[in-house]
């Protein structure tokens, strides 16, 4: 329905006040003509605003339960934390390039190992063809013969973290039962102590970082 607006001298008429819905907030526009009013309106600061944006953030916090300042608080934690990796990543690298330079200066050491894995591949061998006469010949009767004694220098030089540590104490535990199963000519328990010993002694160099640096595995 259209509305007209007539002028005359001394009188006119208006028409009636529209009020404009918008569906998608389901209220009534407020009517916001008035702040046009006060452009020039010196309170409007920057004081002002700050002062305006420190009392919404109460509000929400009083409406919302802290929750926009909690997300807030949260950023911060979060930048935080980045901060915190940010020097674990830093202190790792320096433990790497130490590891590395340990590693470059143990040519010995890898050489033990790399005996080591040269033994425990033919004890496979001998022990897949029942040939327990030859993994006997191979390992010796305990664990005191100077090649255990060589490796375990070498585990102790390049080990420097529990989970390291708890690796060469189930290689030496199952190295020892191993022996002992060959020795006593046990084909099944020597198969289990053979695949224990590997294993451990595989977790170990992965451990390390060896990996490539002794071959056969």
């Amino acid at each position: 329905m259209a509305f007209t607006t007539t002028t005359t001298t001394n009188t006119a008429t208006f028409a009636p006040p529209v009020v404009v819905h918008r569906p998608t907030s389901g209220r009534p526009n407020r009517v916001l003509c008035q702040a046009s009013s006060k452009q020039g309106d010196p309170s409007l600061t920057r004081r002002a605003v700050a002062a305006a944006f420190l009392t919404a953030v109460v509000g929400v916090r009083n409406s919302n339960n802290g929750v926009g300042v909690a997300e807030a608080e949260a950023a911060i934690l979060e930048a935080d934390d980045d901060v915190e990796l940010l020097e674990k990543v830093k202190k790792d690298r320096q433990k790497r390039l130490e590891r590395q330079g340990v590693i470059s200066s143990s040519n010995k050491e890898t050489g033990y190992l790399q005996e080591l894995v040269y033994k425990l591949s033919k004890v496979a061998q001998a022990i897949e063809k029942n040939d327990l006469s030859t993994a006997t010949s191979v390992l010796g009767t305990n664990t005191n013969s100077d090649w255990v004694k060589n490796i375990n220098k070498a585990f102790t030089k390049l080990s420097s973290t529990p989970e390291e540590m708890i690796e060469v104490d189930t290689f030496n535990s199952s190295l020892a039962s191993l022996i002992s199963s060959v020795n006593k000519k046990d084909i099944e328990s020597s198969k289990l102590d053979f695949i224990s010993s590997a294993d451990a002694l595989e977790k170990w160099i992965v451990l390390t970082g060896l990996v490539g640096k002794i071959k056969g595995l």
